[in-house]
């Protein structure tokens, strides 16, 4: 009897075992993201060259926009450590209300361009600590911009914002880093004036 039920056991091991080795559920590893470390923000104020001043992270820097078709104070906030900038455009409005529509309505339509891609956009208005109201839209998904912006006095100074990363790596894992420069983007609403 104990040798039958010394065989049974022994029996089923190497079923077991042998059904291990045929199956096919292996599954790979997931690929790892590297860790990023995120400083403390700390802010400087934007020069006076400019008709429009606001904070930036000190983790930037400041240039001129090299499109072929750039106006004088189109800028770039520039973040080297994440292969990253904040577009700037901004126009003049001499109070030419039709101009300001046209650059309205120009902001929703190259929002609008990103609904193929984007897994939601959420859109809102966003009164400063300045006093001023700002348009702002967020995206999420494989898109080219995580966030827009637009703010005006609706007389003389309209001011539009996209953030951008040059580079490949997935939304997923540039996550942290867009939550931080977004915060960066709130934080220059918030400080932004006018220049009379």
């Amino acid at each position: 009897m104990k040798i039958i039920a010394y065989t049974l056991i022994v029996l089923s091991l190497l079923g077991a075992c042998r059904q291990k080795q045929d199956s096919n559920d292996f599954v790979p590893k997931p690929k790892g993201y590297n860790r990023i470390d995120l400083p403390v923000a700390k802010y400087q104020l934007l020069d006076d060259s400019h008709p429009f001043r606001f904070e930036y992270s000190k983790e930037a820097i400041i240039k001129p926009d090299t499109v072929p078709w750039a106006e004088p104070h189109w800028i770039y906030v520039y973040y080297p450590a994440y292969k990253a900038l904040i577009q700037l455009t901004y126009k003049p409005l001499q109070g030419d209300k039709q101009k300001l529509a046209k650059l309205i309505n120009d902001a929703h339509r190259l929002t609008a361009k990103h609904h193929i891609k984007a897994y939601a956009i959420n859109d809102w208005i966003m009164k400063t600590n300045t006093g001023k109201v700002a348009s702002v839209v967020e995206l999420d998904g494989e898109v080219p911009t995580y966030m827009q912006f637009y703010t005006t006095d609706s007389s003389t100074h309209y001011l539009r914002g996209a953030l951008y990363f040059n580079t490949a790596t997935h939304s997923d894992s540039l996550h942290p880093v867009i939550e931080y420069l977004k915060k960066d983007v709130i934080q220059m609403l918030n400080t932004l004036t006018w220049k009379k």
